[in-house]
């Protein structure tokens, strides 16, 4: 609830007291005027506010650190454990498969825990299980287990996509109004840093300190994250207070029970129920929603399992060595660190309507050219620094174009559950295609093995390899044309609510022409260019072009026919979604059922 002050009260406010954070959430701190003292007092207030944010951006940036880690230190291993475990390229794309194969699901619950109980509790829980994860991958590493280092992936997984959903829930909580696309590009580049350290360091650690090293770092670094996360729910309150940022439900809920006015109790706990997200209104989300999780879709199939793969098919395809190979591969995440930022900036500074999508062709073009450079023949590329280039470049910011395009598709209520729908449905393509990956791997070279008893050094032009680039540069195809059309009913939506809201100004017109004097048409005019002229700043995903005062739906907007048949697409659409994530769970488990062997059973067998 918010605080009026009086006149009075300004001039005996001390900048360092705590009323202050009532100065924060009151309506009129605008009211200050030009005095020396109310100066001094508001540039004391924004200061404040600033360090405050500043702090919370920290500690969300340190969450992330040892889940990133942990993502990418197989992936140099790939060869290594090959060699000395025996490990198959499925049982490989297996324990890859079991990182993500959680992520399914649960970045949709974490959304939906973030909206219920919120940001602190739903934050220490998946923290606990990465620790949790990570730890048992240690164990199952030095165990020499593949399933139980199967077993860890999947535990660790379980808590990743909540995290990444926490995170940016708590960045646009802090910094929906000042500078989102900045503060959120910084909270992805600290995962991302850490992801490319991961992969830089991984093997290097390997050789120097023996091959747990890189568990024992992974582990050590989740131990980290879980530590500030403790500090982050302890000084929670502080920070949401000295930042002046929106109450989340259970804070509302919190604050109503120890309210003594039984009006303003009840009035919290209907604004708590107002920011409540009901799963059965997603469905009315409209097109645009589908068009963007479609391309999530997409987006999961090709980005995770190429960037997992790298180094070796750039090990095999131009026959480098392992060191070699899955350093220039730690490449392909370097470009985040430098734009996000970049992007972040640009965005937040021309708050164009159609930056966002034009940055994301942009992205899917620049992978395109890096698979179509990786499917020529490497004897006539020699070289595969044009693609790692290109895709780092493609890859570097597009992840966060996905985020940043939530808060423009849906209203702040919805935030977290979409965020946790785009996680979902991404891991889903990510699960599908790195399962099936290895599976073609496995197949061409079991294929190879049935015709001559001893395989020969793997080529240049490896067949196995080249067939799976080409599956990547159609899936690639087919994403950029998903854009296309996410674009082009993007536009189609904005259109019909610039439709609607003229149609409503003048409805009001009308009404209140016969109370107006004739001088006030001029007023009525500029009001009408203002709205055609601002440039797009909320939710385009409306009922026909707007949504209701409380954030849900509004069907009054529509006519009831076409309420109806956006309602029934989207249950086709949330049903085909589920059948996705069901698809990803069978084929995983029935490929884990018949290829993920134990010690014993591989008998210590050597393969790519």
């Amino acid at each position: 609830m918010s605080v009026r002050l009086s006149d009075a009260a300004y001039e005996e406010i001390d900048p360092s007291s705590e009323e202050i954070d009532a100065l924060l959430r009151s309506e009129d701190i605008g009211r200050l005027d030009a005095r020396p003292e109310h100066l001094k007092l508001k540039r004391s207030v924004k200061l404040r506010a600033f360090i405050v944010r500043a702090l919370a951006l920290l500690c969300a940036c340190s969450l992330s650190i040892g889940s990133h880690y942990g993502s990418y230190i197989l992936s140099p291993l790939k060869s290594r454990l090959s060699r000395e475990m025996g490990t198959s390229n499925t049982e490989f794309s297996l324990l890859i498969s079991a990182f993500s194969l959680n992520s399914t699901w649960t970045p949709l619950v974490g959304g939906y825990m973030a909206s219920r109980l919120g940001t602190t509790f739903t934050s220490i829980l998946a923290t606990g299980v990465i620790l949790t994860g990570l730890s048992t991958l240690l164990i199952g590493d030095v165990a020499e287990d593949v399933r139980l280092m199967t077993l860890g992936m999947f535990i660790f997984g379980l808590g990743v996509s909540p995290l990444a959903v926490i995170q940016e829930t708590i960045i646009v909580r802090f910094f929906k109004s000042h500078g989102l696309g900045l503060s959120m590009a910084l909270g992805l580049v600290a995962g991302k840093a850490s992801s490319f350290i991961s992969a830089r360091t991984s093997y290097p650690l390997s050789e120097r300190f023996g091959p747990h090293a890189p568990f024992y770092a992974a582990a050590t670094l989740a131990l980290v994250s879980f530590t500030i996360n403790i500090v982050y729910v302890s000084a929670s309150k502080w920070l949401v207070h000295g930042a002046g940022a929106e109450l989340e439900a259970p804070e509302l809920q919190e604050e109503a029970r120890h309210l003594q006015d039984v009006s303003e109790a009840e009035a919290l706990k209907h604004v708590a129920q107002k920011k409540q997200v009901k799963f059965s209104e997603i469905a009315e989300l409209g097109d645009v929603f589908w068009a963007y999780i479609a391309v999530n879709v997409l987006c999961g199939a090709l980005w995770h399992p190429f960037a997992q793969l790298a180094p070796n098919v750039i090990e095999h395809r131009f026959q480098l060595p392992e060191q070699e190979a899955s350093q220039q591969a730690s490449y392909l995440l370097a470009g985040s660190i430098f734009l996000y930022p970049s992007v972040g900036l640009l965005i937040d500074k021309y708050k164009r309507p159609y930056l966002v999508l034009i940055m994301f062709t942009l992205s899917s073009l620049l992978t395109f050219s890096a698979f179509a450079w990786l499917c020529l023949p490497a004897g006539f590329t020699k070289t595969a620094w044009p693609a790692i280039v290109t895709f780092g470049a493609g890859f570097g910011f597009s992840p966060l174009l996905l985020v940043l395009l939530v808060p423009t598709l849906v209203p702040t209520k919805y935030i977290s559950t979409t965020l946790g729908a785009h996680k979902s449905l991404e891991q889903a393509g990510t699960v599908m295609s790195q399962t099936l990956a290895g599976l073609v791997l496995d197949v061409q070279k079991h294929g190879h093995d049935t015709e001559t008893p001893s395989r020969p050094p793997p080529t240049i032009d490896d067949s196995r390899y080249l067939h799976l680039l080409t599956s990547f540069l159609v899936a690639n195809s087919v994403q950029l044309l998903g854009i296309f059309g996410l674009w082009y009913l993007d536009r189609r939506q904005r259109r019909n609510g610039t439709r609607h809201r003229r149609s409503l100004l003048g409805s009001r017109a009308e009404a209140s022409s016969a109370m107006k004097p004739d001088g006030d048409e001029d007023e009525e005019e500029e009001e009408e260019d203002s709205l055609q002229m601002s440039p797009h700043v909320g939710p385009s995903l409306t009922v026909e072009g707007s949504y209701g005062t409380s954030g849900s739906p509004r069907e009054s907007s529509a006519t009831p026919n076409r309420v109806s048949e956006r309602s029934k697409r989207g249950r086709v659409f949330a049903a085909m979604c589920l059948a996705l994530v069901i698809t990803a769970w069978v084929l995983f488990i029935g490929t884990a059922w018949k290829r993920l062997r134990s010690k014993a059973d591989r008998g210590g067998d050597s393969e790519d």
